[in-house]
């Protein structure tokens, strides 16, 4: 298999090139000479696309992406398209339920995973746990549950008969397996999730108030109407931010142009409102 190994000039650099030579790969290798400065630098799994490119021109069978710490993984199909966190657990958490190794057949999300991932779920007899955003909370509640397969959307994903954190070079192995094992490209295995579209636009408010936006009546009232509107097609999700002054707005629906509107909109209302 030829795979291109975007290494984010961080901690991957030596261990997946290796990893992957080792298994028999022609490895193309791209950010693999980390100098203490350049970690993340337009590259790796925030920056996608390079290896989107160089994939399609390399014609390789796959990309991986790692962040500089290495804990997440994003990849890229033969055709350039990028595959995140969700499908990643999509494909592999579909393909270790046939095998008998999902743990209660269960994985562990956030909220922020795309609505198509819990349909996904709904569809193949999986059973979805929500926690908050956070791989902590994901892994807390992977115990108390006993559930081996875990993760985000951004490519934190937990195999946790393996380990308690995310890993991306486990992630790989683990999405490359289900390659080898069925045969099939990427681009195909990726059909098991329909992506939902996502809008999602932040609002700037006083830190001491981002918990308290439902106490506004006129923005209770907004995203209550909101709720109605995409009820059943899609979903809307307000949630401060752990860290910033914000209030994050998420929609998804089925039309890109009309939740970007209603998120821009929602939005722009909570911030005139709580300055």
């Amino acid at each position: 298999m030829k795979i291109v190994l975007d290494c984010a000039e961080g901690a991957a650099f030596y261990t997946s090139v290796e990893t992957m030579k080792e298994l028999g790969a022609e490895v193309v290798a791209i950010h693999n000479n980390p100098d203490g400065t350049n970690i993340n630098a337009n590259c790796g799994s925030t920056h996608m696309e390079e290896l989107q490119a160089r994939v399609v021109f390399e014609k390789a069978q796959i990309g991986l992406a790692f962040d500089g710490d290495a804990d997440r993984l994003m990849a890229v199909d033969e055709m350039g398209n990028i595959v995140d966190g969700d499908q990643i657990m999509a494909i592999v958490g579909t393909h270790m339920k046939a095998q008998g190794k999902l743990n209660k057949d269960t994985i562990v999300a956030t909220v922020m995973s795309n609505l198509g991932f819990f349909l996904m779920g709904k569809a193949n007899g999986i059973h979805m746990e929500q926690t908050k955003v956070g791989d902590r909370y994901v892994l807390e509640r992977m115990r108390e549950i006993g559930a081996s397969l875990g993760g985000e959307q951004s490519g934190h994903v937990i195999f946790l008969d393996e380990n308690t954190t995310g890993d991306g070079l486990l992630s790989a192995l683990h999405l490359l397996q289900v390659i080898v094992e069925t045969g099939k490209p990427l681009s195909e295995l990726k059909k098991v999730m329909e992506v939902m579209p996502q809008a999602l636009v932040n609002a700037k408010v006083p830190n001491h108030k981002k918990e308290k936006y439902m106490d506004y009546p006129e923005i209770a009232e907004a995203i209550e109407v909101l709720n109605k509107k995409f009820a059943g097609e899609g979903r809307v999700l307000i949630r401060p931010s752990g860290t910033e002054p914000l209030v994050r707005v998420m929609i998804e629906g089925k039309d890109q142009k009309m939740i970007d509107q209603e998120a821009r909109k929602l939005a722009e209302l909570i911030q005139n409102i709580m300055l």
